[in-house]
């Protein structure tokens, strides 16, 4: 594949190029993929961010330095972390940008008077549906490509996750730059830099999102304090994909 053919802008529907271009992105550093994503998709490429992991912070720093003007998106479900809110605001004053928040279609009292108090005490997939997975799918519809800092180390479910691939669910282009770091390369990177963090990192939490929903780890996994007492550790956003 010839740098002109990196370099040719995707059809919305391309699934083919970008799995052609797989092989070589895997090589790239990861300074690298993000200046290529930039280049490649332009205002059709965003990022989005939890604040809750430190591997979302390397990452933003990174695309704040190689790819500076892209969309900074979180969900905000209404019910993140105190601290996950203090750091969204932390960084928008550190690298002037405005993160754009995503919101649930419904507030918590209006899915309380449909589906009943607490849905996440009951039934919290279809839940993280409503508060997570489809604000998600509607911000990302503009867009043609999606960043994530997703890593292979963080769970088995993630330990397959390319560098660059074809998204079904979105039907684009999905990287994730930060795949093959370790969790100690990201926390080099960031005490180096001087990165902020959430706070809660350094009080025993390893995977951070609503309050409702999360507690510290019960295992060596750093995801089974999320969704206590159901067989489920992944919100929907990254599930049934190899990305």
């Amino acid at each position: 594949m010839t740098t002109a053919e990196m370099e040719k802008p995707f059809a919305a529907e391309d699934e083919t190029n970008v799995s052609e271009l797989a092989p070589r992105i895997e090589l790239m550093s990861t300074e690298e993929v993000i200046g290529w994503a930039s280049q490649r998709f332009r205002a059709g490429l965003a990022l989005t961010v939890s604040f809750g992991g430190v591997g979302g912070m390397v990452l933003l720093d990174l695309v704040m330095k190689y790819a500076p003007g892209t969309p900074v998106l979180v969900i905000d479900t209404s019910v993140l972390f105190e601290e996950t809110y203090r750091l969204i605001e932390a960084v928008e004053k550190r690298y002037h940008i405005r993160v754009n928040r995503l919101l649930p279609r419904r507030t918590l009292d209006q899915q309380a008077s449909q589906f009943g108090d607490k849905l996440w005490e009951r039934d919290p997939a279809s839940c993280c549906n409503m508060r997570k997975v489809e604000p998600l799918a509607e911000a990302l519809k503009p867009y043609r490509a999606w960043m994530t800092a997703l890593r292979r180390d963080q769970s088995t479910t993630r330990a397959n996750t390319p560098i660059a691939g074809w998204n079904k669910k979105h039907q684009m282009v999905k990287i994730a730059p930060l795949a093959n770091w370790t969790e100690q390369q990201t926390w080099d990177y960031v005490h180096q830099n001087v990165l902020p963090y959430n706070e809660l990192l350094s009080q025993g939490y390893t995977s951070i999102g609503c309050h409702t929903c999360t507690k510290k780890p019960t295992s060596d996994d750093p995801r089974s304090g999320r969704w206590s007492g159901f067989n489920k550790t992944e919100c929907g956003l990254h599930l049934g994909e190899n990305i």
